[in-house]
């Protein structure tokens, strides 16, 4: 017996950021919680700048335009920091 597995893209529907971690939330349930130290430029930015966000695509990815860092989901997954870290 053969059976299809389908596997849907992981995509943010929402983003949250505290003094110490951005927390991504997907549409399948799951929630990603990585150090915001590992995202220089939102470490650095203003509680504004950090609350405003767009998704790209479908949810692939997170746009700040105040301070121009684009993380997308599958990096998050796959625990990759900013270029910029360390």
């Amino acid at each position: 017996m053969s059976s299809l597995t389908l596997h849907a893209e992981p995509l943010a529907q929402a983003v949250n950021l505290t003094d110490i971690e951005l927390v991504v939330s997907l549409v399948d349930g799951r929630v990603l919680s990585t150090p915001l130290v590992w995202f220089p430029r939102l470490l650095s930015a203003s509680p504004d700048q950090r609350r405003h966000y767009e998704l790209l695509g479908n949810g692939e990815g997170i746009h700040w335009p105040d301070v121009d860092e684009d993380i997308s989901v599958a990096g998050l997954l796959a625990g990759n920091p900013s270029v910029e870290y360390g």
